[in-house]
This record gives C-alpha cells, structure tokens and sequence, in this order.
C-alpha cells in the first residue's frame, strides 16, 4: 500500500471508531475519540514471501477471555526484520488469512498482548505481510470483547515500528 493510500485508510479507520456504531470503543468512548495512534509508514516492513504450506490441522488459540478460538494451520512465511531471520505462522479463519503477532515493542510502545494482520493471497499465491496495517485486537478498546493472544511461536524478539501504537496513548 502506497503510503497516501496508507494515510487515507488510517483516516477512514478514526472516522469509523469516532461515528461507526459497530467499533470496538466502549459506550460512551466515541465523543472523546481523538483517532488511534501510529508509527509513521515504513516501506521497510512490507514483505513479499512465499508461504510454506501448512498441513491444514487445527489449532487452539487462547483468548483475552479464557476462552480458545479454533484456526487451521495455513502455513508459515519467512523473512527478515532487520536483519534477524522471522518465521511466523498464517492462520485460516472463516473470515480469511490471520496473523496475530508480538514483537519487541508489544508492552511498550504497542499492546502488550500483541497485534493482528489480515491477509489476502497474491495471484501468484505469494503473501504482502504489510505492517503497517497491524491493528490492535477489539479487546484493547473495550473489555466485551474476546480476542485471540498471539501463540508463542509468532512472538518476534525484533522490534516491529509499524501499524498501530498502544491505546489509549
């Protein structure tokens, strides 16, 4: 995504949580919105790759809530984040491609749980891990929600400085 395109999405994402009637903010919380925080778009954390297939098994996934949501293993994408090697796996949700991640920053300047990507597969069958489209789940807005927690085995050591930033700020 072109970073005017980025910018221009970002926009639509506040102006939907400050009017929507379907965001993630709690009762009350929309008059006082003032829009989400981000890093500044960041060409170096796009990444183009491959996947690994997965063997289509079911994963368990524990939640905010206690609760376990259930996933198919899509397979694993592997690149590099400053120079350290990443291998992370892509899940299958009714919904689509899913990739809930931690990294260096989550507790810091990010939530602490971690952050999600949404993914479509490339015509070539090739994935875009974008992240500065990462989002922070509905949880950290309002606590109705039940999110999934990223598993061990997508927490990255390197700091990920794209997407969302921790709210409120």
């Amino acid at each position: 995504m072109e970073t005017a395109e980025l910018i221009e999405f970002r926009r639509q994402k506040d102006e939907f949580f400050r009017t929507g009637q379907n965001t993630p903010l709690g009762p009350g919380d929309h008059s006082d919105f003032e829009g989400l925080a981000y890093f500044d778009p960041n060409p170096d954390l796009v990444f183009t790759t491959s996947v690994e297939p997965g063997d289509g098994s079911e994963v368990r996934v524990q939640t905010s809530d206690d609760r376990e949501k259930v996933y198919s293993n899509f397979g694993t994408v592997s690149f590099e984040i400053a120079g350290q090697p990443v291998e992370l796996t892509v899940y299958e949700t009714v919904h689509g491609l899913f990739l809930p991640f931690r990294d260096a920053t989550s507790g810091h300047s990010t939530y602490g749980a971690g952050r999600y990507l949404d993914l479509e597969p490339n015509e070539d069958g090739t994935l875009t891990i974008d992240f500065n489209l990462a989002y922070n789940p509905s949880c950290v807005y309002s606590d109705g929600w039940s999110c999934p927690i990223p598993p061990p085995g997508n927490w990255m050591q390197v700091p990920v400085e794209a997407g969302e930033k921790n709210f409120p700020v």
